[in-house]
């Protein structure tokens, strides 16, 4: 029995073009501005230490940090220090109404009635926890976020690692089989399924022929009972 679905957020709730033609640019920007404005102040202060210490370089100015960030962007890096400050500049575009977050029309609807069937619904992205507040909390659905019992970042381990699915697991105090996770990346849903996670792939544009997991095109189309047997 399924009691609780995890879900990710590029490709699976949302268009991944919003993330890349739309957030990335838009803290891509702003970036340099942003540290130099900020530099100093109490909310940005934790995020640059984590930065310092991921370069292990504990005084670098920030003209440093800014090139550091430019590059980890270039590498697409995984950086939690990087995707905290994205969020950060993110929260100032929704707050301002210069974009809403993406969300395919079958999600909001689908997750609302899972919540009234009793399960419940975390979010699991490279984005940060705050980055995912964000986009659900200025969606084009409206606020979601209350349809959310919790949300889990790179901060509980990376999403192509086993690891990190049992950690999540311990942390929601679930048995692993009554996990249900969703994405559109085979090799995430691996690592859930090698942590004994129940999964589905989340297939919005043409069918993946390796087809090693459950496929579907909407969040409509999940049989819950099906995926638990």
């Amino acid at each position: 029995m399924i009691r609780a679905i995890v879900t990710d957020i590029e490709g699976t709730t949302s268009d991944i073009r919003f993330v890349h033609q739309v957030l990335f640019p838009y803290a891509r920007e702003r970036l340099a501005g942003y540290l130099r404005r900020h530099d100093g102040e109490r909310r940005l202060a934790p995020a640059l230490t984590t930065l310092r210490r991921e370069i292990k370089q504990p005084d670098a100015d920030t003209e440093t940090l800014i090139a550091t960030l430019f590059g980890f962007m270039d590498e697409d890096r995984k950086s939690t220090a990087l995707k905290t400050i994205q969020g950060m500049i993110w929260r100032d575009g929704y707050q301002q109404g210069d974009f809403l977050g993406h969300l395919y029309p079958d999600v909001a609807p689908q997750l609302a009635d899972w919540q009234r069937q009793g399960l419940r619904l975390y979010v699991y992205s490279s984005g940060s926890v705050e980055a995912q507040q964000l986009l659900f909390g200025y969606s084009e659905a409206g606020d979601v976020r209350p349809l959310f019992s919790g949300y889990f970042d790179t901060r509980v381990g990376a999403k192509r690692e086993a690891a990190s699915y049992r950690a999540i697991a311990r942390e929601l105090r679930l048995p692993p089989g009554e996990l249900l996770f969703l994405s559109d990346i085979v090799q995430e849903l691996d690592a859930a399924s090698l942590a004994g996670w129940r999964v589905c792939q989340l297939v919005r544009d043409e069918p993946d022929p390796q087809r090693r997991y459950p496929q579907v095109n909407r969040f409509d189309q999940i049989d819950l009972q099906e995926i638990a047997q």
